[in-house]
């Protein structure tokens, strides 16, 4: 990180900081949120069991995107945190021990993409279509899942080094590629074959491996803070550090694909059609909440580079911007799910039964938007600041234990399909004041 950037961060207005921080991340997220929503619309087009298939899919992806983002979160906190300690070797060191790790994660998703789709989803259904296409699918995901690993590197080290629209750049690449090739090799459109299921997966993983190749490139000839070295790619001590930050953004999305498979198991109880709208709501989860990974990815670097120069001012300023921020643009996005959840799901060639199912559903969810928003910042806040405890404790409540067992005691009380719903809600609520409250105490202690 060179002295401007190290100015920039000590020194710039927090406000003016964090826009030109989070912003093109933000926008970045936003795109890279489309490679599943895209995925299920143009595969919807197919048939609602290739639709079931691929939100069956959707929790193994997310495992594999916890990893690649908790690696990344690691990265991009203690990358700054040396810099503002003075030793650029050690930053150096993380980047390349992330580098690292990233082909260890490609080996072993690799391997168990050969071995274990099959059995994944002869547990879930007994509708041989829908596991057919689902194991087509998703092993394609698994075994090429490179681009996952290494994009959130590169572009975690572009950001943290002060070039965020470098990072934005890099994912829009993968993103649109993402876009244009889904319905050429969905449909086989022009001249190219049409591959159904699979094609939706291998518009996917090629395109995040451009992005991961593009994010390369921009780092190797416009970051001249880090530098690649054959060498370096070994375990070492840095593995430690970087896996302690980011390991309870690992749990809070490797959790929130637990969580799906344990709910998608109650909602199969009813119909398959629930389990598709719960992957519905999961993806246009995710889209609303990229915003927030924008936040978090701009606001971690700032919060840990103050925190090694002790400027506590500047931190409470910068938490107090992102939640005020976040929350506004939250219930905006819920006032307009609130308004047309009609349209939202004809996006995805809704039935009419899956129209019924889902207008409820999406009505009932959107209401979460605010407070889970919030509970992502300040968690996020925490971890970077070194209370990585914390954090963990809130995701895990968040993001598994809450969420499960109130699916399951409304199943139980009401078995009444509408009413589950509700559960999405309650557990974000009950999260949010958890993580009010902790990070308030939190606070509290940086004064001391």
């Amino acid at each position: 990180m060179g002295h401007n950037q190290s100015n920039k961060l000590a020194m710039m207005p927090m406000g003016k900081l964090l826009v030109s921080m989070s912003l093109p991340m933000m926008v970045s997220f936003f795109i890279q949120a489309l490679y599943n929503i895209v995925d299920s619309m143009f595969v919807a087009k197919l048939s609602e069991d290739a639709l079931t298939a691929v939100s069956l899919a959707f929790p193994i992806q997310q495992v594999i995107v916890a990893i690649g983002v908790g690696t990344g979160v690691g990265t991009n906190a203690m990358v700054p945190r040396y810099m503002g300690q003075s030793e650029p070797q050690k930053a150096n060191l993380v980047a390349n021990t992330a580098v690292f790790l990233s082909v260890c994660y490609s080996i072993v998703f690799g391997i168990l993409g050969l071995v274990g789709i099959g059995p994944y989803y002869q547990v879930q259904t007994d509708v041989a279509s829908i596991a057919d296409g689902g194991t087509t699918y998703l092993t394609i995901i698994v075994c090429v899942s490179a681009g996952v690993f290494f994009g959130q590197i590169f572009e975690k080290l572009l950001v943290c080094n002060g070039y965020p629209t470098l990072a934005m750049f890099s994912q829009a690449s993968g993103a649109l590629f993402n876009l244009v090739f889904d319905p050429l090799l969905i449909f086989g459109l022009g001249p190219f074959p049409s591959m159904g299921i699979a094609g939706a997966a291998w518009a996917t993983v090629l395109g995040q491996i451009l992005g991961a190749l593009i994010a390369f490139v921009l780092n190797l000839q416009k970051n001249p803070n880090i530098q690649f070295r054959w060498s370096l790619l070994r375990p070492n001590g840095m593995v430690g550090p970087i896996l302690s930050v980011g390991f309870p953004s690992m749990v809070t999305m490797g959790l929130s694909s637990a969580t799906t498979f344990c709910v998608n198991q109650i909602l199969l109880l009813y119909s398959t059609t629930a389990a598709a709208v719960y992957g519905i709501w999961m993806k246009l989860q995710n889209f609303c909440y990229m915003p927030v990974f924008g936040m978090n990815n701009g606001m971690v670097p700032i919060l840990s580079y103050n925190l090694g120069n002790k400027r506590y001012g500047r931190i409470h300023e910068a938490i107090r911007i992102a939640v005020i921020s976040i929350l506004g643009l939250m219930v905006v996005l819920c006032v307009v799910f609130e308004m047309i959840p009609n349209k939202v799901l004809a996006m995805f060639s809704a039935s009419e039964t899956m129209m019924g199912i889902g207008l409820v559903a999406l009505r009932v969810c959107c209401g979460a938007l605010p407070f889970g928003a919030l509970c992502v910042i300040l968690s996020t806040s925490m971890q970077a600041l070194g209370y990585a405890k914390w954090t963990l404790l809130v995701n895990i409540l968040r993001q598994f234990v809450l969420l499960v067992v109130l699916f399951g005691s409304l199943h139980l009380l009401f078995h009444d399909l509408a009413m589950l719903w509700a559960a999405v809600p309650l557990t974000e609520g009950a999260s949010c004041l958890l993580a009010f409250f902790l990070s308030r105490m939190m606070l509290e202690k940086l004064k001391e």
